[in-house]
């Protein structure tokens, strides 16, 4: 009898160390998922900290980064959940920051424009001070230059401006889906 209750002691105490073996190895787990987490969120912040200041000076990153962001999203939903929570918006790119791009973008193109502007009409009169104080072959000559200068400056507008309607076409594109923001930060 005593011999049984040797073994009985002996197999609750084997079960009270299975338990806190186990105990102790889902607490382990949890560790290593948290230690996860945060050096997923570390390496998040490292990757698009950079970025989301480098949008605010051009918004053409964001039309590279941001479906590198959604992508991430989908892969790391937790720890971009995390990074969002702390923020007031998605991470890294929410509607604030796409409305930002948009409009740093409009801005840039018109600088632009203001500056070619001038820089043309200076020019312009240059030359068409130059037509009236010479004569013959260097006032065809001004002429000419005066010609190819209003070929250059139109072929240049049409460049930029090409460039302006797409990007913010692309910019425009991504601030009219903010559900789809939200629906990637499962915010």
């Amino acid at each position: 009898m005593t011999i049984l209750v040797a073994l009985g002691a002996l197999g609750f105490a084997v079960l009270v160390l299975a338990a806190v073996c186990g105990w102790i190895g889902l607490l382990g787990i949890q560790i290593l998922r948290a230690r996860r987490r945060d050096a997923q969120i570390l390496q998040l912040l490292d990757i698009f900290g950079p970025v989301v200041d480098r949008v605010r000076s051009d918004p053409h990153v964001l039309l590279t980064w941001y479906p590198v962001a959604s992508a991430a999203r989908q892969m790391f939903p937790d720890a971009f959940a995390a990074i969002s929570q702390a923020g007031v918006e998605p991470f890294p790119f929410g509607e604030t920051a796409l409305e930002t791009a948009h409009a740093r973008w409009t801005t840039d193109w018109l600088e632009w424009e203001h500056r070619n502007d001038g820089n043309s009409r200076r020019n312009r009169e240059t030359i068409g001070l130059e037509i009236e104080r010479s004569q013959g072959a260097a006032a065809q000559a001004a002429r000419d230059r005066l010609d190819a200068l209003e070929r250059d400056s139109l072929e240049q507008y049409q460049r930029k401006y090409e460039e302006y309607v797409k990007v913010s076409r692309a910019l425009g594109a991504l601030t009219a889906t903010p559900t789809q923001v939200h629906r990637d930060t499962g915010t």
